[in-house]
């Protein structure tokens, strides 16, 4: 199968994101032929410093913070063979609630029109066939996703459609799924914890598409791995490897554009197109 000339395109808020939700796409697709193109919005700064240092804590330096995650995207992107990594370099806006959404130059507080011509002279440049990126509610609510899901929206306007458009999600079963398997692996996580937890996800027959990355699994492991200095990977990396392909071989998401006509439910991003 020739897959020359097409482009799949991810746009992420943090440095890690697209290892989570979509490295397995990244990885399966880039093995096939296809040029990725990964666009991460904000620089992390808001993230874990060393030791674990929190933004306030004396030992969290933004700025060093930034320039770690930079290289640890870069790192990431190495081990999912992404050809083309783009950063817009946006200040982390810090989870809803914080200080840190109204500072000078974070991506919450930047208008959506500047940002989104932004990214739609990469869309241009780049012409992907299929575009990434979140729901309305950013998947979790975090300000930075959120406002990836406006600009990229905004973008793909301006830019002129991709054929596709896709929002990553997952089953609401899924952090049950994820509940069960620590148990599997020694790890006591109450099913009350997993309901006080915000909504996220869908029920199954509003997902679209699934995506087996079984086979890419490892790759996807490694390249969540090589964000060590984030400790919320850490939960799905001590799962170990094999317990980590049973939680993360399928990639799910939901189609909002669609100029192939492809049916769905579908297993290919690139249904229609190839």
């Amino acid at each position: 199968m020739d897959n020359r000339g097409l482009t799949l395109m991810a746009v992420h808020a943090h440095p890690d994101d697209e290892a989570t939700s979509t490295g397995g796409v990244l990885a399966r697709y880039a093995a096939e032929g296809v040029t990725t193109v990964v666009v991460t919005c904000t620089d992390g700064r808001c993230g874990d410093g060393l030791e674990g240092a929190k933004p306030g804590d004396a030992g969290h330096d933004p700025e060093a913070v930034a320039a770690m995650r930079r290289r640890e995207l870069e790192a990431a992107c190495a081990v999912l063979k992404v050809t083309h990594l783009e950063t817009l370099g946006y200040h982390d806006s810090g989870m809803m609630g914080w200080a840190t959404n109204t500072a000078p130059g974070a991506f919450w507080t930047v208008p959506v029109a500047d940002a989104a011509q932004r990214l739609a002279e990469l869309i241009r440049r780049y012409r992907p066939d299929v575009v990434i990126t979140y729901d309305e509610n950013g998947g979790y609510g975090h300000p930075d996703h959120i406002q990836t899901h406006r600009v990229t929206m905004a973008a793909v306007e301006l830019a002129g459609h991709p054929a596709k458009v896709y929002w990553s999600t997952v089953p609401e079963s899924w952090m049950h799924d994820v509940a069960a398997l620590l148990r599997d692996a020694g790890v006591e996580w109450d099913e009350a914890e997993v309901a006080e937890l915000p909504p996220m996800g869908l029920p199954a027959d509003q997902i679209s598409t699934w995506i087996d990355t079984t086979g890419v699994s490892a790759q996807k492991y490694d390249a969540l791995a090589a964000h060590a200095s984030q400790g919320d990977g850490a939960l799905f990396l001590g799962l170990g490897k094999e317990r980590f392909a049973r939680l993360m071989g399928t990639e799910t998401f939901v189609r909002v554009l669609d100029t192939t006509g492809a049916p769905t439910p579908e297993d290919d991003l690139l249904a229609g197109l190839r």
